[in-house]
């Protein structure tokens, strides 16, 4: 799909970035736009990604700025919007949680209803969330019962519903991806994986949740990226998939091979915390769909997904190190 328009929304996160580097090294596009609520990030989050020819960003906030949003849109009038624009992380959603209906559902259902009246648009691909699944014992298909466990997994679900039903009845053009949990370089640190990582090249310790006894699904943001690119260019419309792996993974396996790419011992990079509420204790998903219809499953293994992090650390230390590791909610 050469010479096409790209707007990703939420694109100041490292998946939008990462999204953005693939579709400009592997979809010949007229331009990607990254649009954000906050300016780019220093570059050890940012990667660089406004050096690169065909790439432009702007501050947009979905929630608050929806005219100006819609004023740069129709301006640039982008074939193809990606959106990752959410009030993320589960576990901090039982506060406030007003605020994550506010953004995944309120304002991305009012920004669509503006983009039906809209003719240069020809597919809006949502990205989704695995979460909304709940708790499961084996591999599930899109069709699984929807079991949310928490505020943001609900906020999600309503604004997936909204668009199954828009797309059904009025011919919205869209698509929605459920990936696993993903990770990459520039991450924010209170990931795990990157916060496992840069805990270990500084001798810190990194609380490990429950043990780390909880199962989740990973794949690398670059894996995520490749299946926009390919739903984008031929999926049939309307269909849902998930993206991930064939076999979920431990947090306390997860940590062990961070400490290992590292270089220091489990036991000195741990230490053990209590569970979050409502922890699932496991994600999984059937990625047969999205593998049967346009080709995708995951490529990068652990190997090599977390030397790049290595790397990425290492390069950006003095940056990572003053960096928060916390979630902060803002709206």
């Amino acid at each position: 799909m050469s010479n096409k328009t790209y707007a990703i929304l939420g694109g100041g996160g490292s998946f939008g970035i990462h999204a953005a580097l693939w579709l400009l090294d592997h979809a010949s596009p007229r331009k990607v736009i990254g649009i954000g609520r906050n300016p780019l990030r220093e570059r050890a989050f940012s990667l660089d990604i406004d050096q690169r020819e065909g790439y432009e960003y702007h501050a947009r906030h979905v929630t608050y700025e929806i005219d100006l949003l819609l004023e740069l849109l129709d301006r640039e009038k982008p074939e193809i919007i990606v959106n990752f624009a959410a009030q993320g992380e589960g576990a901090v959603s039982w506060k406030h949680s007003w605020r994550f209906f506010e953004t995944n559902s309120m304002a991305l259902a009012r920004l669509c209803e503006e983009l039906m009246k809209r003719d240069w648009l020809e597919r809006f691909i949502q990205i989704g969330t695995s979460e909304m699944y709940g708790s499961v014992d084996r591999p599930v298909t899109e069709d699984e019962p929807i079991k949310p466990s928490s505020p943001y997994a609900a906020s999600k679900v309503a604004f997936d519903m909204h668009l199954l039903s828009i797309s059904r009845f009025l011919k919205f053009p869209m698509n929605i991806l459920r990936p696993s949990n993903a990770y990459c370089p520039g991450q924010l640190l209170h990931r795990v994986v990157p916060k496992a990582i840069v805990s270990g090249l500084l001798g810190e310790k990194l609380p490990l949740h429950g043990g780390g006894k909880a199962e989740k699904s990973y794949i690398h943001a670059r894996d995520l990226g490749r299946a926009i690119h390919l739903v984008a260019e031929g999926a049939p419309l309307g269909a849902v998939y998930n993206v991930g792996p064939s076999e979920p993974t431990s947090i306390r396996r997860v940590v062990e091979l961070c400490a290992e790419a590292v270089g220091v011992p489990f036991e000195q990079l741990c230490e053990v915390s209590g569970d979050r509420l409502g922890q699932d204790s496991r994600y999984w998903l059937d990625s047969s769909a999205i593998k049967r219809d346009v080709g995708w499953e995951p490529r990068i293994d652990w190997a090599e997904g977390l030397s790049e992090m290595v790397d990425w650390a290492r390069a950006n230390l003095p940056a990572l190190k003053r960096a928060p590791r916390d979630y902060t909610l803002r709206g």
